[in-house]
């Protein structure tokens, strides 16, 4: 319901999102973990052990029994609790909207608590599973639809710095938190599966609507961390055109030291501090090394974790991360220069045009549409 004079009840669920519409978020908690939408806020109508107990109570008594008892359970000071919170967020987001799973019941009490508090707040039609509906098919329809070109080249090239400074660009490592090989984990979470996709999906939606119908995305595994490029786009992937990046292989050490030492240590000591910060940096990147023993071999990876251990000692014990280029040097010469080789040759004809960054640019910004 909406109250006379109050905004409507939507379904315009491009209007949302291109928007970035705040959203109040009824579901339980466990449900917005496992995934909601960027401009989503948790406040839920029942924690996870109330919405349990009323689904239990709907099996074995149905319908009328579960509202029965959910209003028992969200009643006195929990009520007035909650919909405080949600009022604090309607007066704070007047623009906003409030959902719940299919846009039905939990959506609908929270309105109507709102509203008998004083608040008009409009819900969204068909709730969270109609609006993701809405962004599944956006991807697929950009997928379908629009012209991809890939960006290739050896670890340490400065892919992710060609996509910065395209307009056109959308950086999958960015959605998903993390830089997509084996060292790729950030001091912070990634995203569930269900977040990234959504803000992919609104991320094409988005540059689509400003007229964009050319992509440039870097070439990736199908897996970045533990998030899964949507399956249609990875499968599509195989065949775009390819473009591969060059850069001289000492360039290459010090990017590596920088984002993946330097850059990488700042963040966990942000994240934890400096007493702790330093030492979870430490164990992750051994971790790291260590998820690989398999593929490099018992006796090289012996070597590469020796070396890595003296540079960390040492940079632990005084900052200085100089030997960190002994190990880097080793993993790329010994470990990830000869798959790329193999990539190159297995994809020699998908490369349009092979060069260094600069010259990279400016191919790609030829290539974009006015």
């Amino acid at each position: 319901m909406s109250g006379a004079g109050s905004r409507p009840d939507s379904t315009d669920y491009r209007e949302i999102f291109l928007s970035d519409r705040p959203l109040i978020d009824t579901r339980a908690p466990l449900e917005f973990n496992k995934g909601s939408f960027p401009c989503a806020t948790s406040l839920p109508l029942m924690t996870d052990a109330e919405r349990q107990k009323v689904g239990t109570c709907f099996k074995q008594q149905g319908q009328d029994a579960a509202i029965k008892l959910g209003h028992q359970l969200v009643s006195g000071a929990i009520k007035e609790e909650r919909v405080n919170a949600w009022a604090e967020f309607a007066r704070k987001h007047p623009e906003g909207y409030l959902f719940c799973f299919r846009g039905g019941l939990r959506s609908q009490i929270s309105q109507q608590w709102l509203h008998e508090a004083g608040v008009d707040y409009p819900r969204i039609q068909g709730g969270y599973k109609a609006m993701r509906t809405f962004l599944l098919n956006e991807i697929e329809s950009a997928v379908s639809e629009c012209q991809f070109t890939l960006v290739g080249g050896m670890t340490g090239t400065g892919k992710t710095e060609v996509l910065n400074v395209l307009a056109n660009a959308v950086d999958l490592e960015k959605h998903a938190n993390h830089r997509g090989s084996t060292f790729g984990k950030r001091a912070t979470p990634q995203p569930s599966q269900i977040g990234f996709e959504n803000a992919l999906a609104i991320d094409f939606l988005k540059r689509r609507a400003a007229a964009q119908h050319h992509f440039v995305l870097e070439d990736e595994s199908r897996l970045i961390g533990r998030c899964s490029v949507p399956f249609s786009l990875h499968q599509q992937m195989r065949s775009y055109p390819l473009v591969w990046l060059d850069d001289a292989f000492e360039n290459r050490v010090e990017r590596i030291l920088g984002d993946y030492v330097i850059d990488l240590c700042a963040e966990f000591i942000s994240e934890h501090g400096t007493e702790q910060g330093p030492e979870i940096f430490a164990t992750s990147l051994k971790q790291n090394l260590s998820n690989i023993t398999k593929r490099l071999g018992g006796e090289r990876y012996r070597q590469l974790a020796a070396m890595m251990d003296q540079a960390l000692e040492q940079q632990l014990a005084t900052g200085n991360v100089e030997r960190h280029r002994d190990w880097i040097s080793s993993l790329l010469q010994e470990y990830y220069d000869p798959m790329y080789d193999y990539q190159i040759e297995k994809n020699a004809e998908r490369i349009i045009f092979r060069g260094k960054q600069q010259e990279v640019v400016e191919y790609l910004r030829e290539q974009a549409p006015a």
